[in-house]
């Protein structure tokens, strides 16, 4: 598995030289540091811990540096790749260059909070008429039985909170990588919102 730390700078649009449009997301790729390994013999698994964004000296506190090696500064974001394909040792990075031969990738980051809404909107269900005197608009309506079992069912789609998950969107192409500014253009959206991080790996469905 090859995967990296990311972050969303926004959307744009490119052009190719049939003049077709494509939608892409701009994803800024800061140096990977290898900051440890993790082993089947000690962990139970193989795993890389890759870490991005260099922490100043004042707000690192002495038990979070002390998982960082001597030569290795302190990063604010710290991420397990698993089964990682690439020889590295600790104190290596990484950057946008490592996605040139790949073509999909899955993107994982967490989607943008809502707050609470209603079915509507959270489950996108029809709701009633919108004509006066219907009195049903955009309720969820009935959610239990009386006689039997005479409760609410658990999972039954219900209003809530929406939105600030794990989500995960897989076999998004790349359209560009550009080694010299360190970023990476992927065709369409991805979670979350601008500034936001997101973990960048290869597609597990598509070669």
């Amino acid at each position: 598995m090859i995967g990296l730390i990311g972050k969303k700078v926004g959307m744009t649009q490119v052009f190719d030289e049939t003049g077709v449009v494509t939608p892409v997301t701009v994803v800024k790729i800061d140096p990977n540091v290898v900051v440890g390994h993790r082993t089947e013999e000690k962990d139970g698994y193989n795993a890389v811990l890759l870490g991005a964004g260099e922490m100043k000296e004042s707000r690192v506190t002495k038990p979070y540096a002390g998982q960082f090696a001597e030569d290795v500064k302190p990063q604010q974001r710290l991420v397990e790749i698993r089964d990682f394909e690439q020889e590295c040792k600790i104190g290596d990075t990484f950057g946008a260059d490592l996605f040139n031969d790949i073509s999909f990738i899955d993107v994982i980051g967490t989607s943008k909070g809502k707050g609470t809404q209603g079915v509507v909107k959270r489950w996108g269900f029809g709701g009633g008429r919108a004509t006066h005197g219907s009195k049903f608009h955009r309720e969820n309506g009935a959610t239990g039985m009386a006689a039997w079992p005479s409760k609410v069912i658990k999972g039954l789609k219900m209003s809530g909170r929406m939105g600030n998950e794990r989500v995960t969107v897989q076999n998004l192409k790349i359209v560009k990588v550009d080694a010299e500014k360190q970023v990476v253009l992927v065709k369409g959206a991805v979670p979350g919102r601008k500034n936001g991080t997101l973990i960048l790996q290869k597609a597990k469905k598509k070669g």
